[in-house]
């Protein structure tokens, strides 16, 4: 994909550019904020930029993609722009908004390398950024043309008819459509982006897994309040856990994500810690909607079985399921032995997939802080499962793009 031009400069800067690639894109960042504020106004999370973890994510996204272009030329990362593209057009990102990345993140490299970056270096650079854009500017076309909306019209209005106090941290808010427009359905997995004005009047966006499949009137999605964290981060969640009530309206997109449930035969395991069951929860009430018989297996972690979000919910469409089980693994041990931890169901402490026996031939779905995917997707490839086979889905930017490795 690279022009043979280009090949040798990037091969030869890498490692460098590599090296320096979080500081790159920490000032990059920095830059363009100090340009254009109003990007922090309704476009970017202001909590991921607190946090950094945006940062990072840009840097890994970066070094990843020049990589291939060096080691594998002829393949194209469709699992890392995929993900990348769905988090853009729920954003309601637009292709001209490439060429403002574009202008800072080249000025933060030189700000950055200095001299290092020659006029051979800057053009190199500048073709591998304008690749990776162009593919993702292709692949967001196509999903906007799918859906049959643009930047623009990607959002609409919802109003909240109920809220569901599932555990002390989690509430789930059910909205229904507030005029006749066409509403795309969502796909098992999907989420919406919430974008809502805080108090000092910036709008922000946060995603959100939807819980329930459509019923073409309601959508339903859970919050869970962040605690202790640097005040950008845990600003939406307050804002939902205190402010929002039924009978208010919130602006929602239409639903994004590539981590879809594939309709198959195969036998289903999925697996969750905390809030992650919220992906888990929407694949489920879809699979009871379409009346599947598929083997469905829900691995799920928790701190006790009281702050097992969507606890009801998922139990409930389990049963309704032709063979569905649930196994889990509680913190607290006293409770896990209370709960059954005899029957082989429930269990204590961290989750390890050993304790129980998984069908062959299965799909795997993942969802969960970062240390457990890692822990969860290690055990299963350790015991034989193909990489393939395992879908996980992260909340906020990817820092770990394991798909891409």
């Amino acid at each position: 994909m690279l022009s043979d031009t280009s090949l040798p400069v990037i091969q030869a800067t890498l490692p460098v550019v590599g090296e320096h690639i979080e500081e790159i894109a920490k000032r990059f960042y920095k830059h363009m904020f100090e340009a254009q504020p109003d990007l922090l106004d309704g476009l970017f999370n202001r909590g991921n930029q607190a946090d950094g973890r945006q940062q990072q994510a840009l840097a890994g996204s970066i070094a990843a993609f020049a990589g291939m272009l060096v080691e594998k030329p002829d393949q194209v990362p469709d699992h890392l722009l995929s993900r990348v593209a769905h988090k853009h057009v729920s954003l309601g990102l637009s292709p001209d908004q490439y060429q403002i990345v574009h202008d800072h993140l080249m000025w933060a490299i030189v700000d950055v390398l200095g001299d290092a970056v020659t006029p051979e270096v800057a053009a190199a650079w500048d073709e591998v950024y304008w690749l990776m854009a162009n593919l993702l500017i292709n692949k967001e076309r196509g999903l906007y043309n799918a859906v049959h909306l643009s930047p623009e019209t990607i959002w609409r209005t919802w109003r909240v008819v109920q809220r569901i106090q599932e555990t002390a941290d989690v509430v789930s808010f059910v909205v229904e459509r507030t005029d006749e427009r066409d509403v795309k359905p969502s796909l098992p997995g999907q989420y919406v982006t919430l974008k809502m004005t805080m108090p000092d009047g910036v709008q922000q966006p946060r995603q959100y897994s939807l819980t329930k499949a459509d019923d073409g009137q309601h959508r339903q999605f859970a919050v869970k309040r962040v605690h202790g964290l640097p005040t950008p981060d845990g600003e939406m969640s307050t804002l939902l856990h205190n402010d929002v009530q039924v009978g208010d309206e919130v602006v929602l997109s239409a639903p994004f994500g590539d981590v879809v449930l594939e309709y198959t035969d195969r036998p289903l395991v999925m697996a969750s810690a905390g809030i992650g069951i919220t992906p888990m929860a929407g694949m489920l009430s879809h699979l009871v909607q379409s009346g599947s018989r598929r083997q469905v297996m829900l691995l799920h972690a928790d701190d006790s079985e009281a702050t097992f979000p969507l606890r009801a919910q998922v139990t409930e469409d389990l049963a309704k399921l032709a063979d569905g089980t649930l196994k889990t693994w509680f913190l607290t041990p006293a409770e896990a032995a209370e709960a059954g931890e005899a029957t082989g169901s429930v269990f204590s402490g961290f989750m390890d997939v050993s304790d129980v026996e998984l069908p062959d031939d299965a799909e795997y779905y993942l969802c969960g802080p970062l240390p457990f995917l890692k822990s969860v997707r290690s055990a299963l490839i350790a015991g034989g499962v193909p990489a393939k086979d395992i879908q996980y889905e992260v909340f906020g930017p990817d820092l770990w793009l394991a798909d891409f490795q």
